[in-house]
């Protein structure tokens, strides 16, 4: 029960550290795209990638700390139904160069994001 109700609190700080964020962009970059969106996951990518490599190759985040900080702050904080939100709304208004370049971006970038993690993680283990 103590597990259900860490995830649960941290997926409430991942989701309000996704608002705010998400919000700071759109201040600095506007909102004809979804900069804070595509933000937040390409940065989400990169720290689970690390999660993930330092939970399997160290001592250093236990099961317990791991299944917070992905399952839970994680999941909170990534977008992915936002992601798709944007994506039919650009569809439904015929804005197919900003529906592909959403979809293209958030793809490339957060695969290449999550690598980067593991090999971020990696380096500085060791």
């Amino acid at each position: 029960m103590m597990r259900f109700f860490l995830v649960c609190l941290g997926g409430a700080v991942g989701t309000g550290a996704r608002f705010g964020l998400s919000m700071g962009i759109g201040t600095l970059l506007g909102t004809q795209f979804p900069y804070g969106t595509i933000t937040v996951n390409v940065l989400g990518s990169l720290l689970i990638g690390a999660i993930i490599y330092t939970s399997a190759a160290t001592d250093l985040v236990t099961p317990t700390v791991r299944l917070v900080l992905t399952t839970g702050f994680l999941g909170g904080f990534t977008t992915y139904s936002t992601f798709n939100n944007d994506t039919v709304i650009y569809l439904q208004h015929n804005m197919w160069g900003r529906a592909l370049a959403n979809v293209a971006v958030t793809l490339v970038v957060c695969l290449a994001a999550g690598f980067a993690g593991i090999a971020a993680a990696r380096r500085l283990l060791g």
